[in-house]
């Protein structure tokens, strides 16, 4: 499947886009004063919101009737967020609490931090992709009997971890030559998997207005979907071209494909499995098995 990494910002990259859009993915910098080399993480309040408008209408105007966006931002900008899509043409389907695996440094007058929101809307009434994706995660304690064919996912994703700060991020993050993280916010490869198996099909389009370390589009290309990515950090955008040139094993998707086993037509919904043709690659013995 072919990717397109556009090297701007994202307003001025609409411009290149020439297809039209079945998924977007956004994920911008959440305004808190955090240090970017090509954005101001400072703005006032209404720039934004105003700038967080103008990529939700944009992407908007580029979206195929029915196609889906879901929007992530800290759980305090809720309201923000949902006046924002409502206002660029966007319909709530639903509104999803990412919880955390961890929680932030706890404050003295309110509730320590522990999800995120995730704002699942579409281009008209109706998603014209939605798959009902099936997973077994752990029993609770107290159930007695084991599920024989998992659970449908909710509206509250607590299975799926954060890439934490520091070395407890583990081998998904991206790193340095002096192994510091490449890039902080990035997100985890089994967030982006769920939210393009539930919302794409094989060979449609995903869109990242905010690409980052190019997580969006690594999970796209390794299910057959087609992507286009902007970032404005030209660092940025090189290694996302090299980290899906090139993909890591840490960044292979085929070990979770067993958490959604339970998933009618799932193999249809994956698509051609590109983890055992990239293992091969690296072993001419063809004795690497993915499962």
């Amino acid at each position: 499947m072919t990717y397109n990494i556009i090297n701007k910002n994202c307003l001025d990259a609409f411009e290149d886009i020439k297809e039209s859009i079945d998924l977007t993915f956004l994920d911008p910098p959440f305004n808190q004063q955090k240090k970017y080399a090509y954005h101001d993480d400072n703005m006032d309040e209404a720039d934004y919101w105003q700038f967080m408008k103008d990529v939700c209408v944009n992407t908007f105007n580029l979206t195929n009737e029915g196609g889906a966006i879901y929007f992530m931002q800290r759980e305090k900008n809720a309201e923000f967020v949902l006046r924002t899509l409502r206002e660029s043409g966007w319909i709530l389907q639903n509104v999803i609490i990412w919880r955390k695996k961890t929680s932030a440094v706890p404050v003295a007058t309110k509730f320590g931090k522990q999800y995120q929101v995730i704002a699942y809307a579409t281009k008209g009434k109706r998603a014209k992709t939605f798959h009902r994706l099936r997973i077994d995660p752990e029993l609770p304690a107290n159930y007695k009997h084991k599920r024989e064919n998992g659970i449908y996912v909710t509206d509250v994703w607590n299975d799926i971890r954060e890439l934490t700060s520091g070395f407890f991020a583990g081998e998904e993050a991206v790193r340095d030559a002096d192994g510091a993280r490449f890039h902080k916010q990035q997100s985890p490869i089994a967030l982006l998997l769920r939210i393009i198996l539930s919302s794409s099909n094989v060979g449609d389009m995903v869109f990242d207005p905010f690409a980052g370390t190019g997580t969006t589009s690594l999970v796209a290309h390794q299910i057959q979907r087609q992507s286009v990515a902007a970032e404005i950090d030209p660092k940025n955008a090189a290694h996302i071209e090299k980290r899906l040139s090139n993909i890591r094993d840490a960044d292979l998707v085929g070990k979770y494909y067993k958490d959604y086993i339970c998933t009618k037509d799932l193999s249809e919904i994956w698509g051609e499995n590109l983890d055992e043709i990239l293992i091969r690659k690296r072993d001419d013995n063809l004795q690497t098995k993915l499962f």
